[in-house]
């Protein structure tokens, strides 16, 4: 059986100590037939820097890699090409004089390695310098792959101002790469984000975006396929449909993939974890979904236009441009009408799902035993059927709540608040939450899937409407009829916003025959 790749980012070295290895040699041929310049955006941790690996080898002529492979017999093994591999994935450029730094090593390794010594003094300079003297050293024409361009941007994000000084910076230096084109074979450029043309790459206008491209979808990320292929002596006694449940999902347009570091991990343990959101903590997306007071049960279904899913600048960020960009949000259906599109993003998964809300609990809760505690309590009510106990946990968490929270935040004032902080508590648990459902009679604010049974919740704060029309609002919809053959159950809850808290729960049972009617 050969060994899980886990965290394996050189194609060399998977090739050589027998790691298992998906094969995605057919998308550098492909690329190669049909341009000289791309960029591709994807999540942390979803193969890039493994795929620009390939690509430097597949160039260098490294050909005994490739045994087996598609590109074996699809390549012109007769050329090699001198590479510049240049990454910004390693440690963290927190100033302009860090990337600076950071960019002349890079360029002083290339040069000694091809014996080439610089005359020119700036980065700039030097840059250009190193892609003519290696195209008149081998008298052929450069390759440049470029891997987490956007890292020391994203790693001061929540500075502006340094922010957009590193971005002139790398604008700078990226820039050499236009002039250089007669010495350019090809570029491939990858990052988490696709920041505007005009703000980083205005000189490289002939860049071809491959990130939505359906042929493209899978050149980075495992199918469905892929899994039970090339992992299949790893799949004994597993659940697949649950595997794809918890890790699958993510979708470019094209063939829905899974993250790779997630599931080499779960088949390494076979335990479901959230493995990718572990290593990484997104608090400035938390500051930012609070600062603009967001309601979270929007996240379950978002509709985006091309200008919030294409790039953002650091001046102007989107919430929702930043969740997709870097893998919290996936597009589940495109809408377009003439020019118009429109894009569905959801949750890619139930890691990431459960695994957010419960991120977002923990930045609202400063007790985290008490919140591990209610998710407990909540999980075992639900498995009971014991509604006082679910009416207490939930009680008892507004009742956590810091009163400088409220202070603060005027959602509050909306029934749309006290449903986004339950919807936070159930998601958070990973179970099958469904907020604002569609029915024949309306929305519904929140649908659970347990098991067997399925709980109907709707939410009001009394100041906004009458006593008791929570539960009357779900019977008056007839509600239940969408979900025939399953125990159903009603609840109305009821909140005070002068309470800050739960002032009347109601819940009720639909019996088979109330279903027909």
């Amino acid at each position: 059986m050969k060994k899980l790749p886990i965290g394996i980012q050189t194609f060399k070295n998977l090739i050589n100590e027998d790691y298992s290895y998906v094969d995605k040699t057919v998308f550098i041929q492909d690329l190669v037939n049909r341009g000289k310049y791309y960029f591709l955006s994807r999540p942390r941790r979803f193969g890039k820097s493994l795929f620009l690996s390939t690509l430097k080898s597949a160039f260098l002529c490294e050909k005994n890699l490739f045994q087996g492979l598609f590109l074996e017999n699809n390549w012109d093994w007769g050329f090699s090409w001198p590479v510049i591999h240049i990454s910004f994935g390693a440690g963290v450029c927190r100033t302009v004089e860090d990337i600076r730094i950071t960019f002349d090593e890079i360029l002083y390794d290339h040069a000694r390695e091809n014996s080439i010594e610089f005359i020119k003094k700036s980065l700039k300079g030097k840059f250009a310098e190193l892609i003519s003297s290696l195209y008149e050293k081998y008298d052929q024409q450069v390759v440049i792959l470029i891997d987490e361009y956007d890292k020391p941007i994203l790693d001061n994000i929540d500075e502006t101002d340094t922010a957009v000084l590193i971005r002139e910076e790398l604008k700078n230096i990226y820039s050499v790469i236009k002039d250089a084109d007669p010495y350019i074979k090809f570029v491939f450029i990858t990052g988490v984000s696709k920041f505007s043309k005009v703000s980083l790459f205005s000189g490289l206008n002939n860049l071809k975006d491959i990130t939505l491209s359906k042929e493209y979808s899978a050149i980075c990320g495992y199918t469905q396929e892929d899994l039970e292929i090339v992992f299949a002596e790893r799949l004994h006694d597993v659940n697949l449909e649950k595997v794809r449940k918890w890790y699958s999902g993510y979708k470019w347009l094209g063939k829905e993939v899974y993250n790779p570091f997630d599931i080499l991990l779960y088949l390494d343990s076979k335990e479901f974890r959230s493995y990718w959101f572990e290593t990484a903590t997104p608090t400035f997306l938390i500051k930012l979904l609070e600062t603009e007071q967001y309601y979270i049960p929007d996240l379950y279904n978002l509709s985006a236009g091309e200008e919030i899913i294409g790039s953002f600048d650091v001046e102007d960020i989107k919430i929702e441009t930043l969740l997709f960009q870097t893998g919290y949000l996936t597009i589940n259906n495109l809408q377009q009408i003439g020019a118009f599109r429109c894009y569905d993003l959801t949750y890619p998964n139930l890691e990431v799902e459960s695994s957010l809300n419960n991120y977002i609990l923990s930045y609202l809760v400063k007790d985290r035993v008490a919140k591990t505690r209610n998710q407990s309590a909540i999980i075992d009510a639900l498995m009971t059927n014991d509604f006082d106990k679910l009416k207490k946990t939930i009680h008892a968490f507004f009742a956590s709540i810091p009163n400088q929270w409220y202070r603060k935040n005027s959602l509050v004032d909306y029934e749309g608040y006290y449903a986004s902080i339950v919807y936070c508590y159930f998601a958070a648990t990973g179970l099958d939450t469904t907020p604002e459902e569609t029915t024949n009679h309306g929305l519904i604010d929140l649908v659970i899937r347990f098991e067997e049974k399925v709980y109907i919740i709707e939410f009001k704060v009394v100041e906004l409407t009458l006593k008791g029309n929570a539960l009357k609002q779900i019977k008056d919809r007839k509600c239940h009829q969408k979900y025939s053959g399953k125990e159903t159950y009603f609840i109305g809850i009821e909140f005070s916003k002068e309470d800050r808290n739960i002032v009347s729960f109601e819940w009720e049972q639909i019996l088979p025959e109330d279903k027909e009617k």
